[in-house]
């Protein structure tokens, strides 16, 4: 129980971060948040699974919340730090530190990356969970994808999968991708573990806010 209070405080530190950076006066030299929806859905033989992912951005300040995506009916929020650069080959590294709530409760180490050089991205969330029901249920969850977009509009890759959600023989799963998007809209569909018996499929649809 106090394991579950000490969590429960820290979600609402981070929420109240939140609040604190959303009532920063304006000023000329203010740079814009960023917003992020994304929805995925699982589709498998007898399986259908839902996640969502919800990130804001400004300058360094990176903050996320997710919804089963470390176990199912699990919620979890994350404060980072944002290290970006570059011109042609551009870079944003994220660290993260996370509180999880639900059928999994824990506190969890992350790191999410993205590299761009030439239409060429690699993209990538890490964590480590550090389950409060003991350390044999500890669990590292990767989600990596490279892409090559040949248009603005069109992207196409391959991707690794390391999950809980969703388990299959294999330990670790890889797959075909592609996506689109218009505007402020992407369309992204993957297939894991094609030609074996356990096949699954990824539908990822993301919403850019405009920045306000």
């Amino acid at each position: 129980m106090k394991k579950i209070l000490i969590l429960l405080s820290g979600i609402w530190f981070l929420f109240s971060c939140t609040t604190a950076f959303g009532q920063e006066p304006d000023t000329l030299n203010v740079s814009k948040w960023q917003h992020n929806l994304e929805a995925d859905l699982y589709i498998a033989k007898d399986d259908f699974l839902f996640l969502s992912i919800y990130s804001v951005d400004k300058d360094w300040l990176h903050l996320e919340a997710r919804y089963n995506y470390e176990d199912m009916n699990t919620f979890s929020v994350w404060f980072g730090y944002n290290f970006m650069g570059g011109n042609k080959f551009q870079y944003t590294i994220t660290p993260m530190l996370g509180g999880v709530l639900g059928n999994t409760n824990g506190i969890a180490t992350g790191l999410e990356l993205d590299f761009q050089y030439y239409g060429f991205e690699l993209s990538s969330q890490s964590e480590y969970v550090f389950d409060f029901s003991g350390k044999d249920n500890d669990y590292f969850y990767n989600w990596t994808d490279l892409t090559y977009s040949p248009r603005d509009w069109l992207w196409l890759g391959l991707s690794f999968q390391r999950t809980r959600l969703y388990k299959t023989a294999k330990e670790s799963q890889y797959g075909l991708m592609a996506g689109g998007g218009y505007k402020w809209f992407g369309l992204t569909g993957y297939i894991y573990n094609p030609g074996t018996d356990d096949p699954y499929f990824i539908l990822s649809l993301s919403f850019n806010f405009p920045e306000s």
